[in-house]
């Protein structure tokens, strides 16, 4: 089952050890025809290369880094707890409409993000935050699939936990915060990791127009349309958009894993 396994996952990692080759790849290999999956004359000019075009930029590259890095921590840190403290009331607490409302959430679910594109940038519109990061953040907040998620795990956690907190006395904040959100700490670790490579790769789409508020990808998506004479430097590119999020999967499953198979609380 081992060997098994290996030989699955070494076929899944191909794709990013290719992308590894190519961004250290000449042009001359990367243009070679049949290509050939490993670089034979590694070469750090592509990177260099990049470094000396996002100089040349009207906007620095530490502004469009800065950009990113605010739109995806606030961002997803913003909807695992909105998603929590919202998953909390509905999966622990019986009260008028709350069938009602996880039903709305689902519904939500089935909407692919073509079909509420308009209806969003409408209510982006009247609000005033168009050409703002409030644009892609409150959208990213309000992700019906971290609701789902968060109040099916919630569920799993005996009410006689919770009942004994607060016969100590334990307030309904402290709860959450010391019992509820520890046990659940698989499901806020997954829509970490989705919701992050999510908003690490957006380009701003309709709603960003001002070039001091674009983010890294779209200024690095512009740099890759330069023509084949910037193949290398696209290389590069994918490199660096990937391995970001990569990074963050690599951390955090470990702890996802550990956590699902310790955190099993039965009455």
């Amino acid at each position: 089952m081992f060997a098994l396994l290996a030989v699955f996952g070494a076929f899944m990692a191909l794709p990013l050890v290719y992308a590894i080759n190519n961004a250290f790849k000449p042009l001359d290999e990367i243009f070679l025809f049949p290509p050939r999956f490993f670089v034979r004359n590694p070469t750090m000019d592509n990177f260099f290369d990049l470094v000396a075009i996002m100089g040349n930029s009207w906007v620095p590259l530490s502004r469009y880094f800065a950009n990113t890095l605010v739109i995806t921590i606030v961002g997803t840190v913003g909807h695992i707890l909105l998603a929590s403290a919202a998953a909390y009331p509905l999966a622990k607490y019986r009260f008028p409409g709350s069938k009602t409302i996880f039903s709305i959430v689902i519904l939500a679910l089935m909407f692919s993000p073509h079909v509420t594109a308009i209806p969003n940038y409408m209510v982006m519109s009247w609000l005033g935050w168009i050409d703002t990061h409030l644009a892609l953040i409150v959208p990213a907040m309000a992700f019906p699939l971290g609701l789902f998620l968060m109040k099916q795990f919630m569920e799993q956690i005996p009410d006689a936990l919770l009942e004994a907190a607060k016969i100590d006395g334990a307030s309904e904040y402290r709860i959450f915060w010391t019992i509820v959100m520890p046990n659940v700490k698989p499901a806020w670790l997954t829509l970490m990791i989705l919701q992050f490579p999510m908003l690490w790769g957006t380009n701003g789409g309709n709603f960003i127009y001002s070039e001091s508020l674009k983010t890294l990808n779209y200024a690095l998506e512009q740099i890759v349309l330069g023509g084949i004479a910037r193949a290398g430097v696209g290389a590069a590119v994918a490199l660096f958009l990937m391995m970001v999020p990569i990074t963050l999967f690599v951390i955090s499953q470990s702890s996802v894993i550990s956590t699902m198979a310790n955190s099993g609380i039965k009455d």
